[in-house]
């Protein structure tokens, strides 16, 4: 499948192309990548390309997806994640705020939080600590080469202007194996969203974030899932997720 094409009378150039059907699950199978990252600077634009400090001053206690999407990530979550209480077991959620979605009650000895508004993270019950970062003025993740089991992040992947820079810090600070899953909906503030999510749509967005995995390097093949609870009828919940390979 040749992505080509004028979606709002921008140029989308992705050229990946696709030997299986065209659902979710199937959309990161047998890819054919491009030979070089296919987006350009311009991608990775937004319409308010003001602070994101600014943007994210004040604190926001709401959930940015409805409840059967949030439920269907927790099931989700409750299938892939370690065991509760494991030993030695350690997640990062990025762009973490209030709330993670986890399993009801889910503990770890290290659960971080990264996020923007530090009054978000000292309410989110699950994390043992947390750390304020922009990840788009500094991608560079203050923590140690193969720390953690499990990076998760929820609807934020879109925001991330650095994408490459950001992969590349996941596969080093993940142990061997470790799983990376990004999540995300077709909601966001559209305002703060890269200019290549914001014109395309869902089955793109699979191919985009697949796409950092694959460049960034040392990852296994991403896959993709489509968790979403209720077609239609509330919001959707796609996954994108791979495993650092155990050579590198």
């Amino acid at each position: 499948m040749n992505m080509s094409g004028a979606v709002g009378g921008k140029s989308f150039t992705a050229s990946a192309r696709l030997k299986s059907g065209p659902s979710f699950e199937e959309i990161l199978k047998n890819v054919e990548w491009p030979e070089q990252f296919p987006f350009k600077e311009e991608d990775f634009k937004r319409f308010d390309e003001s602070s994101d400090q600014l943007f994210y001053e004040a604190p926001r206690f709401v959930t940015h997806i409805d409840d059967p999407a949030i439920a269907a990530l927790t099931k989700y979550y409750s299938k892939v994640f370690p065991p509760s209480n494991s030993p030695g077991v350690c997640i990062l959620d990025m762009c973490s705020s209030w709330v993670s979605h986890f399993p009801p009650g889910y503990k770890q000895e290290q659960i971080v939080g990264m996020g923007m508004n530090e009054e978000e993270l000292k309410r989110n019950p699950v994390l043992t600590e947390y750390v304020v970062q922009d990840l788009n003025v500094n991608p560079k993740l203050p923590f140690e080469d193969n720390s953690f089991d499990v990076i998760t992040n929820v609807v934020s992947v879109d925001y991330i202007t650095k994408p490459l820079d950001v992969f590349k810090e996941m596969r080093r600070i993940l142990k061997p194996g470790g799983l990376a899953i990004m999540s995300f909906s077709n909601r966001c503030f559209w305002t703060k969203a890269i200019s290549i999510w914001t014109s395309t749509g869902d089955a793109d967005h699979g191919l985009i974030v697949g796409s950092y995995f694959h460049y960034a390097g040392g990852f296994e093949p991403p896959q993709g899932v489509d968790i979403s609870p209720n077609p239609g009828r509330s919001d959707p919940m796609y996954i994108v997720y791979s495993r650092k390979l155990s050579t590198v």
